[in-house]
């Protein structure tokens, strides 16, 4: 009879959820030694109402409300503040435009700062020794190493056009990290703004799902994406280096890069 002391012990696992941000934030991390690996998951948690403190637009004393109007420098807010404004005009830049962030006149990095809030805290995880970390942030995800099984992490697209039905299962195989995020009306109506009228996009798509390496730019670039219409922005989107994308359209024509069979699965 085998000793039941020279088993080995079961692979970490921990799962948390956590409402921040308008949204709820999934986790799901395994492996790594399970104390270091527990801290790393409750200081992601706090990092993130951190983030929210800062840059919540509905907030009328954070810094990026009082930033907007005027009462603070960006030297006087927090570092991140400079961090993600610096971000959001490279991703204005490499979109020509078409990601901004401003809305109704006003600063508004909304666009960007929810991927790199997730990905920051699921990258922060990672770095403890999890050997395989999900970050869910209110639908978009990211993704490092493995869950610990022969299958890979796998991430459902739900259709824009039949709720409750999925238009693509995107697989991690055969990547270290892997960041998915869509942006559309089915959840939250007519949101993203055309930044030439500073009012409503008004496209032929109702969504448009990135799939890259990180969650920081596959959000923006969903977004950016959605505001150019489908015709301009699968044109867009091939150029942009490991990057794929699907794009749905309201008469449900479905688009999509030409190497994102890759990453179906």
């Amino acid at each position: 009879m085998a000793d039941p002391s020279d088993a080995s012990p079961e692979p970490t696992v921990l799962r948390h959820a956590e409402e921040v941000m308008g949204t709820v934030f999934s986790f799901d991390v395994r492996g790594g030694e399970p104390d270091p690996v527990q801290r790393a998951l409750e200081e992601a948690v706090t990092q993130l109402h951190q983030v929210d403190a800062v840059f919540s637009t509905y907030r009328e004393d954070s810094q990026i409300s009082r930033l907007a109007r005027g009462e603070l420098s960006v030297e006087e807010c927090a570092p991140e503040v400079a961090e993600v404004l610096g971000l959001c005009a490279e991703a204005e830049r490499l979109s020509e435009g078409w990601f901004s962030t401003r809305y109704e006149g006003r600063l508004d990095p909304t666009g960007l700062v929810k991927g790199w809030a997730t990905e920051r805290a699921a990258r922060h995880i990672a770095a403890a020794g999890a050997s395989g970390v999900s970050v869910n942030g209110g639908g978009d995800v990211q993704l490092f190493g493995v869950p610990g099984t022969q299958r890979p992490w796998r991430i459902g697209v739900s259709d824009p056009l039949r709720p409750g039905a999925l238009a693509a299962v995107v697989s991690a195989a055969d990547a270290d990290e892997l960041a998915v995020a869509t942006s559309g009306t089915a959840e939250r109506g007519a949101h993203i703004v055309d930044p030439r009228t500073g009012r409503s996009a008004v496209t032929d798509l109702v969504a448009v799902t990135v799939v890259g390496p990180r969650l920081t730019w596959v959000d923006a670039w969903a977004t950016a994406a959605f505001a150019m219409g489908s015709r301009e922005a699968l044109t867009w989107l091939e150029s942009l280096p490991d990057i794929e994308a699907l794009l749905i359209t309201a008469g449900d024509e479905v688009r999509c890069t030409g190497g994102l069979a890759q990453r179906l699965g």
